[in-house]
């Protein structure tokens, strides 16, 4: 499964990291592929290439905030998770994405 995100919060200095970390970490667990850019207040970090986007099986936004340059997801499924969330229980949330995903397919 590859999977792109963005993780962003408010300030951007620790909800944002700590969401991508976790998420990415249990990525690996899981065996999948998973990227996660953080946006925040010094930019963008880790960013999400266009071929990275390509080739996602969906993407994941962990923030309630205002996400930039959205339009490289275009045509992916796109689902919002609220931020803790993420970081309290990154593989169910990754499971469940995929599952909904799969679902709607």
């Amino acid at each position: 499964m590859n999977v792109v995100g963005v993780s962003a919060c408010p300030a951007g200095l620790a909800h944002t990291p700590m969401a991508a970390k976790a998420l990415e970490k249990a990525g690996k667990e899981l065996d999948w592929n998973v990227r996660i850019e953080q946006q925040g207040m010094m930019g963008p970090v880790n960013p999400i290439t266009q071929a990275e986007a390509d080739a996602a099986d969906f993407v994941l936004i962990a923030s309630d905030q205002k996400i930039t340059s959205m339009e490289r997801f275009e045509g992916k499924p796109i689902i919002r998770v609220d931020i803790n969330t993420c970081i309290k229980a990154p593989k169910a949330v990754l499971k469940k994405c995929a599952a909904a995903v799969k679902k709607e397919n």
